[in-house]
């Protein structure tokens, strides 16, 4: 059996309540039926001892009319003054039947109210009938001689019995009244009774929520109080109830996790600490890299640019002063030399223009990439005239971005499709673009060789070739500069291998904010009917306006990198003209 100590707030609660509420209702049941029993004895004074003492006087009284008209009778002998003695025995009787009705509760009144009656009869039978009779017959003066004091004896006996009978009313009615007192005062004490119950039941409740309830609530909260303000290693204990104990040990389960999420947190940012400083010691490492890099870069372009020009110069002299006058196989020689020197040139050239992707930048801008084109087109010129192609773009969007790098990323594409050609077959270079999302999708389409799908990623590695340099020139890092160049703009590059004939490279770049929400309020509106086409028929760009149709003429098939470059004029890496090797 479980003891008082391990009973719950509730419990508790419950049984101080019932136990005062069993009080509550006792005490009441018993206000009620003291209540009833001073109604009763009210009632008793008001309804039966009241009435019934004014009716003793008033059969008194029809008593008295009654001796009185005999007495009358006796002296005039008229039969007028024996009115008053009928209607006295009439009113007495009546009375008498009333009083009986009240007598109910009242046996002692009853037998007394018995005995007047019984005396009343007698003097009327010993005293007014033989004087009435006696007047009647022999006249006033033989009347009056039987009115005498014993007469007066009889009638004075019936009065003594009324005053009896009205005595026991009056002591049936102080009896009331006494109970009515006692009923009264009984009353008054349930109500103290109940209002002790009630006080005290409230002290026990106050003291036992101050005990059971504030106290340990208080010492949890000092405790929670503790923890918040950082102590997470001090444990929380309960008091009190159950409910308490449970809370507490929950409250100290929180607490434990807490804490050790917080080693756990603590530890992790040791770790990021120490990880920050791994990262400040590679970031200072890849600063000095970077110092070591442009000093390369600088001893790349002027030191090492300097003897593969003297090798590379007398190598051609060679070629031309003794070409014929050695052996075939010295000719041979001489001609793998002055190759390699300017293989060597123009691989230092691209390897210095790749490095300069993003480190010497102008900022950004708006550019029109329709300018870009044209500019794209002139540079192209000449191999496109040699290879009889043919280049043509959609109208293009403005975005935010370096013109040199991005007439450099465009150039790339299409040097790389017009050298990449199917024999026989004359390239055609279409540039287009579309809004996707935030982005402008742009896409350089030919119809050349093609890439296969396996090849799609590796092309965009530096120096990687797909193909033998005596069969496409080149150094291989042309695809690896337009990769570089749009992921410095924000976008991405790839290889679209669903493309059935030739080849077809896509990058994207961000979008101007105005342009999103033009694609967006665009989108909202109503599909035009067919009349809404322009006049001439001419495509339309996703905005609607009429794309020009742009066309290149015929050049030589040459890589830029086909040729010794010189260094980027003012130092920028804006006005490098690579084309993919």
């Amino acid at each position: 059996m479980t003891g008082i100590r391990d009973w719950t707030l509730r419990q508790r609660v419950v049984t101080l309540l019932t136990v005062v509420a069993v009080l509550l209702i006792a005490l009441a049941g018993g206000a009620v039926a003291v209540a009833a029993k001073n109604r009763a004895h009210v009632d008793a004074i008001l309804d039966k001892t009241g009435p019934l003492r004014v009716q003793v006087q008033e059969v008194l009284n029809a008593l008295l009319d009654q001796e009185t008209a005999v007495r009358g009778y006796a002296v005039s002998g008229n039969e007028a003054d024996l009115a008053p003695y009928e209607a006295g025995r009439k009113r007495e009787q009546d009375l008498v039947v009333s009083m009986q009705r009240l007598l109910g509760d009242y046996p002692e009144i009853r037998q007394e109210l018995r005995v007047v009656e019984e005396r009343a009869e007698a003097w009327r039978q010993a005293v007014a009938v033989p004087v009435i009779t006696t007047t009647q017959r022999s006249g006033t003066a033989a009347g009056q001689a039987l009115v005498t004091g014993e007469a007066r004896e009889r009638f004075d006996e019936v009065r003594a019995s009324l005053d009896q009978l009205e005595y026991e009313i009056f002591e049936a009615r102080q009896k009331s009244a006494e109970d009515v007192r006692r009923t009264s005062n009984l009353l008054v004490v349930l109500l103290i009774v109940a209002v002790a119950v009630v006080v005290v039941a409230g002290s026990m409740l106050l003291v036992s929520l101050d005990k059971m309830v504030i106290r340990p609530l208080t010492g949890l909260a000092d405790q929670i109080r503790e923890v918040a303000e950082g102590d997470y290693q001090h444990g929380i204990t309960g008091s009190g109830p159950p409910e308490f104990l449970r809370l507490a040990d929950d409250v100290d389960a929180m607490r434990r996790k807490i804490a050790k999420d917080l080693t756990e947190v603590r530890e992790a940012r040791e770790r990021i600490e120490w990880v920050n400083s791994q990262l400040q010691k590679q970031a200072e490492e890849l600063t000095r890299s970077n110092r070591d890099l442009e000093q390369f870069a600088y001893v790349a372009s002027h030191d090492l640019q300097e003897p593969l020009r003297k090798v590379a110069s007398f190598c051609q002299l060679l070629q031309r002063r003794y070409a014929g006058q050695l052996d075939e196989r010295a000719d041979q020689y001489i001609a793998f030399a002055v190759d390699g020197a300017q293989r060597m040139q123009r691989l230092i050239n691209d390897l210095l223009a790749f490095s300069r992707i993003g480190r010497l930048t102008t900022g950004f801008t708006e550019v029109d990439l329709n300018k870009v084109m044209g500019d794209v087109a002139g540079q192209t010129e000449a191999a496109r005239q040699y290879a009889d192609a043919e280049l043509t773009w959609d109208e293009l969007p403005v975005i935010r971005g370096e013109e040199p790098l991005l007439t450099n990323l465009l150039a790339n594409l299409v040097s790389n499709s017009i050298k990449f050609r199917r024999p026989d077959v004359p390239p055609k270079v279409h540039v287009s673009a579309r809004l996707v999302g935030d982005e402008w999708e742009i896409s350089c389409q030919d119809n050349g060789i093609g890439i296969e799908p396996e090849f799609a990623d590796k092309i965009f590695v530096i120096f990687q070739r797909l193909h033998a340099k005596d069969a496409y020139p080149g150094t291989g890092i042309g695809l690896a500069i337009v990769k570089k160049i749009a992921e410095y703009h924000g976008g991405r590059v790839w290889v679209d291998t669903d493309t059935e004939v030739g080849t077809a490279i896509r990058f994207t770049l961000p979008a101007l904010p105005e342009d999103v929400e033009a694609a967006a309020a665009a989108a909202d509106e109503p599909a035009p009917g067919p009349d809404a086409a322009g006049d001439g028929g001419e495509p339309t760009d996703a905005a609607g306006t009429d794309v020009p149709e742009q066309t290149g003429g015929r050049a030589d098939e040459t890589d830029a990198t086909d040729e010794p470059e010189r260094a980027p004029a003012g130092g920028r890496t804006g006005d490098m003209r690579e084309t993919v090797g």
